[in-house]
Protein backbone atom coordinates (compact mmCIF):
# COMPACT_ATOMS: atom_id res chain seq x y z
CA UNK A 1 0.00 0.00 0.00
CA UNK A 2 1.38 3.19 -0.97
CA UNK A 3 0.37 6.27 1.08
CA UNK A 4 0.77 9.25 -1.14
CA UNK A 5 0.47 12.86 0.49
CA UNK A 6 -1.91 14.51 -1.65
CA UNK A 7 -2.27 18.94 -1.70
CA UNK A 8 -5.77 20.03 -0.88
CA UNK A 9 -6.72 23.19 1.06
CA UNK A 10 -4.22 25.84 1.48
CA UNK A 11 -1.64 24.74 3.52
CA UNK A 12 -3.14 21.23 4.74
CA UNK A 13 -2.34 18.09 3.30
CA UNK A 14 -3.90 14.43 4.00
CA UNK A 15 -2.49 10.97 3.69
CA UNK A 16 -4.44 9.08 0.89
CA UNK A 17 -4.56 5.54 0.62
CA UNK A 18 -4.16 3.79 -2.50
CA UNK A 19 -3.64 -0.08 -3.38
CA UNK A 20 -2.08 -0.73 -6.21
CA UNK A 21 -3.92 -3.41 -7.66
CA UNK A 22 -7.15 -1.38 -7.23
CA UNK A 23 -5.45 2.12 -8.30
CA UNK A 24 -4.10 0.49 -11.69
CA UNK A 25 -7.59 -1.61 -12.65
CA UNK A 26 -8.80 2.42 -12.53
CA UNK A 27 -6.38 3.16 -14.63
CA UNK A 28 -6.45 0.04 -16.98
CA UNK A 29 -4.99 2.21 -19.90
CA UNK A 30 -2.24 3.60 -17.66
CA UNK A 31 0.88 2.02 -17.16
CA UNK A 32 2.50 2.14 -13.98
CA UNK A 33 5.44 3.76 -14.81
CA UNK A 34 2.77 6.99 -15.88
CA UNK A 35 1.03 6.32 -12.59
CA UNK A 36 4.35 6.80 -10.30
CA UNK A 37 5.02 9.53 -12.31
CA UNK A 38 1.58 11.37 -11.88
CA UNK A 39 2.21 10.95 -8.04
CA UNK A 40 5.77 12.15 -7.95
CA UNK A 41 4.28 15.50 -9.58
CA UNK A 42 1.43 15.77 -6.90
CA UNK A 43 4.34 15.16 -4.19
CA UNK A 44 6.41 17.87 -5.76
CA UNK A 45 3.48 20.48 -6.60
CA UNK A 46 2.69 19.96 -2.69
CA UNK A 47 5.94 20.43 -1.22
CA UNK A 48 6.52 23.73 -3.61
CA UNK A 49 3.35 24.80 -2.47
CA UNK A 50 4.72 24.21 1.39
CA UNK A 51 7.54 26.06 0.53
CA UNK A 52 5.68 29.48 -0.82
CA UNK A 53 3.26 29.68 1.85
CA UNK A 54 6.16 29.54 4.24
CA UNK A 55 7.49 32.29 2.45
CA UNK A 56 4.29 34.29 2.07
CA UNK A 57 4.81 37.29 4.56
CA UNK A 58 7.57 39.57 4.65
CA UNK A 59 9.18 40.34 8.10
CA UNK A 60 9.06 43.47 9.48
CA UNK A 61 12.28 45.06 10.93
CA UNK A 62 12.46 45.28 14.60
CA UNK A 63 11.20 47.74 16.91
CA UNK A 64 13.41 49.93 18.66
CA UNK A 65 15.63 48.65 21.74
CA UNK A 66 14.87 49.41 25.20
CA UNK A 67 17.58 50.73 27.72
CA UNK A 68 18.25 48.83 30.61
CA UNK A 69 16.39 51.77 32.25
CA UNK A 70 13.68 51.34 30.15
CA UNK A 71 13.61 47.91 30.15
CA UNK A 72 13.29 47.27 34.01
CA UNK A 73 10.81 50.05 34.32
CA UNK A 74 8.88 48.00 32.12
CA UNK A 75 9.33 44.74 33.78
CA UNK A 76 8.01 46.46 37.24
CA UNK A 77 4.96 47.97 35.60
CA UNK A 78 4.43 44.66 33.94
CA UNK A 79 4.17 43.05 37.60
CA UNK A 80 2.30 45.88 38.89
CA UNK A 81 -0.53 46.11 36.73
CA UNK A 82 -0.85 43.14 34.26
CA UNK A 83 0.29 40.10 36.34
CA UNK A 84 -2.74 39.81 38.22
CA UNK A 85 -4.89 38.51 35.04
CA UNK A 86 -1.90 38.08 32.35
CA UNK A 87 -0.05 36.33 34.50
CA UNK A 88 3.93 37.08 36.42
CA UNK A 89 5.26 34.36 33.67
CA UNK A 90 2.82 36.49 30.20
CA UNK A 91 1.18 33.36 29.93
CA UNK A 92 -2.49 34.44 30.36
CA UNK A 93 -5.70 33.36 31.88
CA UNK A 94 -4.73 33.94 35.51
CA UNK A 95 -8.11 35.94 35.76
CA UNK A 96 -10.83 37.29 33.47
CA UNK A 97 -9.45 34.88 30.44
CA UNK A 98 -6.85 37.65 29.72
CA UNK A 99 -4.92 36.33 26.95
CA UNK A 100 -1.61 35.06 26.70
CA UNK A 101 0.92 37.79 26.09
CA UNK A 102 3.65 35.62 24.81
CA UNK A 103 1.97 33.45 22.10
CA UNK A 104 3.91 33.55 19.13
CA UNK A 105 1.04 34.36 16.83
CA UNK A 106 0.07 37.14 18.75
CA UNK A 107 3.74 38.78 19.55
CA UNK A 108 4.53 38.24 15.87
CA UNK A 109 1.57 39.99 14.54
CA UNK A 110 0.53 42.31 17.75
CA UNK A 111 3.33 44.58 18.09
CA UNK A 112 3.29 47.79 18.53
CA UNK A 113 -0.71 48.85 17.70
CA UNK A 114 -2.86 45.72 18.66
CA UNK A 115 -1.17 45.08 21.96
CA UNK A 116 -0.24 48.98 22.58
CA UNK A 117 -4.39 50.11 21.68
CA UNK A 118 -5.72 47.97 24.35
CA UNK A 119 -3.07 48.88 27.23
CA UNK A 120 -3.95 52.58 26.65
CA UNK A 121 -7.60 52.39 25.68
CA UNK A 122 -9.12 49.23 27.59
CA UNK A 123 -11.39 46.97 25.93
CA UNK A 124 -15.08 48.81 26.78
CA UNK A 125 -17.54 45.86 28.23
CA UNK A 126 -14.52 44.11 29.85
CA UNK A 127 -12.45 43.99 32.82
CA UNK A 128 -9.50 45.49 30.78
CA UNK A 129 -8.95 49.27 31.46
CA UNK A 130 -6.87 51.64 30.06
CA UNK A 131 -3.96 52.41 31.38
CA UNK A 132 -2.68 55.54 29.63
CA UNK A 133 -2.99 58.39 31.75
CA UNK A 134 -4.92 60.78 29.66
CA UNK A 135 -8.07 58.53 29.88
CA UNK A 136 -7.24 58.15 34.07
CA UNK A 137 -4.48 55.44 33.99
CA UNK A 138 -1.47 55.49 35.93
CA UNK A 139 1.23 55.05 33.13
CA UNK A 140 2.22 57.76 30.59
CA UNK A 141 2.27 57.42 26.89
CA UNK A 142 6.03 56.84 26.69
CA UNK A 143 5.63 53.80 29.37
CA UNK A 144 2.56 52.16 27.73
CA UNK A 145 4.73 52.38 24.60
CA UNK A 146 7.83 50.93 26.44
CA UNK A 147 6.05 48.08 28.45
CA UNK A 148 4.48 47.23 24.55
CA UNK A 149 8.32 46.52 23.41
CA UNK A 150 9.59 45.45 26.42
CA UNK A 151 6.48 42.11 25.79
CA UNK A 152 8.08 42.04 22.29
CA UNK A 153 11.63 41.78 23.83
CA UNK A 154 10.49 39.14 26.16
CA UNK A 155 9.04 37.10 23.68
CA UNK A 156 11.41 36.29 21.16
CA UNK A 157 9.73 36.59 17.77
CA UNK A 158 10.05 37.97 14.54
CA UNK A 159 7.69 40.68 13.26
CA UNK A 160 5.45 39.87 10.15
CA UNK A 161 4.38 42.46 7.56
CA UNK A 162 0.57 42.54 7.31
CA UNK A 163 -1.31 43.95 4.96
CA UNK A 164 -4.33 46.59 5.62
CA UNK A 165 -6.82 45.63 3.21
CA UNK A 166 -9.71 44.37 4.33
CA UNK A 167 -10.40 40.38 4.27
CA UNK A 168 -13.23 39.20 1.38
CA UNK A 169 -15.78 36.29 2.44
CA UNK A 170 -19.37 35.50 2.82
CA UNK A 171 -20.40 37.48 6.27
CA UNK A 172 -23.78 34.82 6.40
CA UNK A 173 -21.38 31.92 5.60
CA UNK A 174 -19.04 33.31 8.43
CA UNK A 175 -21.45 33.59 10.73
CA UNK A 176 -22.61 29.78 10.34
CA UNK A 177 -19.22 29.09 10.76
CA UNK A 178 -18.78 30.64 13.79
CA UNK A 179 -21.26 29.67 15.30
CA UNK A 180 -20.45 25.89 14.60
CA UNK A 181 -16.64 26.78 15.60
CA UNK A 182 -16.14 29.32 18.55
CA UNK A 183 -19.48 30.33 20.45
CA UNK A 184 -18.09 27.74 23.15
CA UNK A 185 -15.62 29.65 23.84
CA UNK A 186 -16.45 32.84 23.14
CA UNK A 187 -20.19 33.29 23.19
CA UNK A 188 -23.14 33.30 20.54
CA UNK A 189 -22.53 37.44 20.28
CA UNK A 190 -18.70 37.42 20.53
CA UNK A 191 -18.94 38.09 24.60
CA UNK A 192 -16.72 35.76 25.64
CA UNK A 193 -17.11 33.05 27.45
CA UNK A 194 -13.82 31.51 28.34
CA UNK A 195 -11.84 33.32 25.93
CA UNK A 196 -11.68 36.91 24.99
CA UNK A 197 -14.72 39.22 23.75
CA UNK A 198 -14.59 38.93 19.67
CA UNK A 199 -17.09 42.03 19.04
CA UNK A 200 -15.75 44.23 21.19
CA UNK A 201 -16.27 47.24 19.32
CA UNK A 202 -12.29 48.79 20.32
CA UNK A 203 -11.11 45.46 19.41
CA UNK A 204 -12.59 45.39 16.27
CA UNK A 205 -11.61 49.20 15.55
CA UNK A 206 -8.23 48.83 16.88
CA UNK A 207 -7.38 45.37 15.21
CA UNK A 208 -7.26 44.96 11.20
CA UNK A 209 -8.41 41.96 9.01
CA UNK A 210 -5.23 40.60 8.93
CA UNK A 211 -4.38 40.12 13.11
CA UNK A 212 -7.79 38.90 12.93
CA UNK A 213 -7.43 36.09 10.46
CA UNK A 214 -3.69 35.12 11.10
CA UNK A 215 -5.31 34.97 15.06
CA UNK A 216 -7.94 32.02 13.43
CA UNK A 217 -5.67 30.59 11.36
CA UNK A 218 -2.88 29.84 13.32
CA UNK A 219 -3.96 29.96 16.91
CA UNK A 220 -2.53 31.23 20.09
CA UNK A 221 0.31 28.88 21.08
CA UNK A 222 0.31 27.90 24.85
CA UNK A 223 -3.68 28.49 25.55
CA UNK A 224 -6.84 26.66 24.40
CA UNK A 225 -7.36 28.61 21.23
CA UNK A 226 -6.31 26.36 18.35
CA UNK A 227 -5.13 26.49 14.96
CA UNK A 228 -8.10 26.41 12.18
CA UNK A 229 -5.71 26.20 9.35
CA UNK A 230 -5.67 22.51 10.00
CA UNK A 231 -9.62 22.46 9.88
CA UNK A 232 -11.03 25.29 7.94
CA UNK A 233 -10.09 25.82 4.45
CA UNK A 234 -8.88 29.25 3.90
CA UNK A 235 -11.70 30.70 2.23
CA UNK A 236 -13.91 29.47 5.12
CA UNK A 237 -11.11 31.46 7.31
CA UNK A 238 -12.01 34.81 5.66
CA UNK A 239 -15.21 34.44 5.85
CA UNK A 240 -14.97 34.11 9.80
CA UNK A 241 -13.30 37.15 9.71
CA UNK A 242 -15.40 39.21 7.32
CA UNK A 243 -18.25 38.08 9.33
CA UNK A 244 -16.32 39.49 12.51
CA UNK A 245 -15.54 42.85 10.93
CA UNK A 246 -19.31 43.37 9.77
CA UNK A 247 -19.65 43.71 13.26
CA UNK A 248 -17.80 47.05 13.59
CA UNK A 249 -19.65 48.78 11.12
CA UNK A 250 -20.89 51.88 12.31
CA UNK A 251 -18.79 52.00 15.28
CA UNK A 252 -18.57 55.63 17.40
CA UNK A 253 -15.86 56.08 19.43
CA UNK A 254 -16.93 58.21 22.52
CA UNK A 255 -13.86 59.39 25.13
CA UNK A 256 -15.07 59.96 29.07
CA UNK A 257 -14.60 63.88 30.32
CA UNK A 258 -12.76 63.39 33.56
CA UNK A 259 -13.93 63.99 36.84
CA UNK A 260 -12.30 64.82 39.85
CA UNK A 261 -11.18 62.00 42.16
CA UNK A 262 -13.33 62.37 45.65
CA UNK A 263 -11.45 63.59 48.64
CA UNK A 264 -10.70 61.18 52.01
CA UNK A 265 -13.64 63.24 53.43
CA UNK A 266 -15.99 61.82 50.84
CA UNK A 267 -14.91 57.90 51.31
CA UNK A 268 -17.59 57.10 53.83
CA UNK A 269 -21.17 57.14 52.71
CA UNK A 270 -24.26 57.89 55.14
CA UNK A 271 -22.12 58.87 58.00
CA UNK A 272 -25.07 58.67 59.86
CA UNK A 273 -26.03 56.02 58.96
CA UNK A 274 -26.59 52.24 60.49
CA UNK A 275 -23.76 49.34 59.66
CA UNK A 276 -25.35 46.62 57.33
CA UNK A 277 -24.16 43.81 59.11
CA UNK A 278 -23.64 41.72 55.63
CA UNK A 279 -24.01 37.61 55.71
CA UNK A 280 -20.65 37.05 53.71
CA UNK A 281 -20.81 33.96 51.54
CA UNK A 282 -17.73 31.91 52.41
CA UNK A 283 -16.64 35.05 55.11
CA UNK A 284 -15.76 37.16 52.05
CA UNK A 285 -18.53 37.87 49.61
CA UNK A 286 -21.80 39.65 49.80
CA UNK A 287 -23.86 39.17 47.49
CA UNK A 288 -25.51 42.21 44.86
CA UNK A 289 -29.39 42.00 46.46
CA UNK A 290 -27.70 42.69 50.05
CA UNK A 291 -25.53 45.20 48.60
CA UNK A 292 -28.38 47.25 47.04
CA UNK A 293 -30.62 46.82 50.07
CA UNK A 294 -27.70 48.85 52.39
CA UNK A 295 -27.64 51.23 49.68
CA UNK A 296 -31.52 51.67 50.13
CA UNK A 297 -31.55 51.66 53.36
CA UNK A 298 -28.39 54.36 53.95
CA UNK A 299 -26.12 52.08 55.44
CA UNK A 300 -22.51 53.81 56.93
CA UNK A 301 -19.89 52.10 54.32
CA UNK A 302 -17.30 52.65 52.45
CA UNK A 303 -17.06 51.08 48.52
CA UNK A 304 -13.95 50.30 46.77
CA UNK A 305 -13.44 50.72 43.08
CA UNK A 306 -10.79 48.37 42.74
CA UNK A 307 -10.17 48.63 38.74
CA UNK A 308 -8.50 51.07 36.70
CA UNK A 309 -10.02 54.28 37.36
CA UNK A 310 -10.42 54.87 34.29
CA UNK A 311 -12.84 52.46 34.08
CA UNK A 312 -14.09 54.32 37.44
CA UNK A 313 -14.38 57.29 35.49
CA UNK A 314 -16.98 56.09 32.99
CA UNK A 315 -19.39 54.00 35.14
CA UNK A 316 -19.11 53.04 39.02
CA UNK A 317 -21.54 52.05 41.63
CA UNK A 318 -22.93 55.13 43.34
CA UNK A 319 -20.35 56.34 45.96
CA UNK A 320 -17.62 54.50 45.11
CA UNK A 321 -14.08 55.48 45.22
CA UNK A 322 -11.21 54.99 42.88
CA UNK A 323 -8.61 52.25 44.43
CA UNK A 324 -6.76 50.08 42.29
CA UNK A 325 -5.35 46.85 42.89
CA UNK A 326 -2.26 47.82 42.41
CA UNK A 327 -2.17 50.95 44.30
CA UNK A 328 0.64 51.38 47.14
CA UNK A 329 -2.10 51.18 50.03
CA UNK A 330 -0.34 53.49 52.55
CA UNK A 331 -1.56 56.10 50.24
CA UNK A 332 -5.09 54.61 49.45
CA UNK A 333 -5.64 53.73 53.40
CA UNK A 334 -5.72 56.89 54.01
CA UNK A 335 -9.11 58.67 55.62
CA UNK A 336 -10.55 55.01 55.51
CA UNK A 337 -11.54 53.74 59.18
CA UNK A 338 -11.42 50.25 60.56
CA UNK A 339 -14.74 50.42 61.92
CA UNK A 340 -16.48 51.05 58.97
CA UNK A 341 -17.78 48.14 56.61
CA UNK A 342 -15.58 48.23 53.48
CA UNK A 343 -17.06 46.46 49.81
CA UNK A 344 -14.75 46.30 47.19
CA UNK A 345 -15.91 45.27 43.67
CA UNK A 346 -13.73 44.87 40.15
CA UNK A 347 -15.11 43.62 37.11
CA UNK A 348 -12.90 40.25 37.00
CA UNK A 349 -15.12 39.63 38.97
CA UNK A 350 -13.47 39.31 41.83
CA UNK A 351 -9.82 38.59 41.35
CA UNK A 352 -8.85 42.59 41.67
CA UNK A 353 -11.19 42.82 44.74
CA UNK A 354 -10.17 39.80 46.63
CA UNK A 355 -6.51 40.82 45.95
CA UNK A 356 -7.31 44.13 47.06
CA UNK A 357 -9.64 42.94 50.12
CA UNK A 358 -7.00 40.22 51.35
CA UNK A 359 -4.31 42.95 51.84
CA UNK A 360 -6.46 45.10 53.12
CA UNK A 361 -6.84 42.11 55.81
CA UNK A 362 -3.32 41.62 56.53
CA UNK A 363 -3.81 45.35 57.46
CA UNK A 364 -6.16 44.52 60.63
CA UNK A 365 -9.26 46.07 58.08
CA UNK A 366 -11.64 42.94 58.77
CA UNK A 367 -14.96 44.76 58.16
CA UNK A 368 -14.43 43.89 54.85
CA UNK A 369 -16.04 42.34 51.65
CA UNK A 370 -16.30 41.38 48.15
CA UNK A 371 -19.13 42.19 45.96
CA UNK A 372 -19.56 38.61 44.38
CA UNK A 373 -20.85 39.37 40.88
CA UNK A 374 -18.94 41.93 40.23
CA UNK A 375 -19.91 45.16 38.54
CA UNK A 376 -21.26 43.93 35.19
CA UNK A 377 -23.17 41.28 37.41
CA UNK A 378 -24.52 44.21 39.14
CA UNK A 379 -25.00 46.28 36.25
CA UNK A 380 -26.56 42.90 34.61
CA UNK A 381 -29.20 42.63 37.56
CA UNK A 382 -30.58 45.71 36.64
CA UNK A 383 -28.74 48.07 39.67
CA UNK A 384 -28.00 51.78 39.09
CA UNK A 385 -24.64 52.98 38.07
CA UNK A 386 -23.47 56.60 37.87
CA UNK A 387 -22.15 56.89 33.97
CA UNK A 388 -19.16 59.86 33.48
CA UNK A 389 -19.67 62.72 31.18
CA UNK A 390 -19.14 61.66 27.67
CA UNK A 391 -18.06 63.30 24.98
CA UNK A 392 -18.78 62.97 21.87
CA UNK A 393 -15.03 62.96 20.68
CA UNK A 394 -13.69 60.30 18.38
CA UNK A 395 -9.89 58.91 19.26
Amino acid sequence: MLLIPIYGRKGQFSLSHFYLPAFMRLNQTKSLTKSLVLIALVLISSIYSVNVLAKERELRSPPRKLTAEQAEIAASNYQKYCALCHGKNREGYANDHAPSLKSKSLMESGIAHQVLRPMQYGRKGTAMAGYLDEVGGPMTLAETWDLTYWLFEQAGFDRLKFSTKPVTGDIKFGETLYQANCTACHGVNGEGVNAPALMNQSALAHNTDEFIRHAIENGRQGTPMQAFKIKLSAQEINSITAYLRSKSLGLNETKPTLTAMPEPKDYIINKQGDDPNFTLKDGMYVMSTDLNRALEYNSRMVLLDTRVPSVWQTAHIEGAIPFPYYADLDETVAGIPKDVQIVAYCSCPRAAADYTINKLRKRGYTRTAVLWEGIFGWMHLGYPVRRGDIADVSH
